[in-house]
């Protein structure tokens, strides 16, 4: 697979997971979360601010949790999870 063709496949689940009506676990958000960030800026530097609460610290820590994979995987990773919700009906 080129990195165009993933490229676009990663955006495109993007848009399908934007427009999800049911609401989903927090344990799936949160893997969502951390794929996209990873796969988007890739693995993350530390910067703790003054808006860091408990929400923001289990965010960072699924972040933290999929930073040995690459961009690359983490878009795979990504699509992956948001074709298998859509395959099972949680939207």
């Amino acid at each position: 697979m080129t990195e165009e063709v993933l490229d676009l496949q990663f955006q495109e689940a993007f848009e399908r997971a934007s427009h999800m009506t049911q609401p989903l676990p927090p344990d799936v958000m949160l893997r969502l979360y951390a794929y996209y960030k990873q796969a988007t800026l890739g693995t993350s530097n530390y910067h703790r601010n003054d808006n860091f609460d408990l929400r923001n610290a289990f965010k960072f820590n699924a972040w933290i949790q999929i930073s040995h994979l690459s961009q690359e995987q983490a878009k795979k990773k990504y699509i992956e999870t948001v074709n298998d919700l859509l395959k099972n009906d949680v939207t």
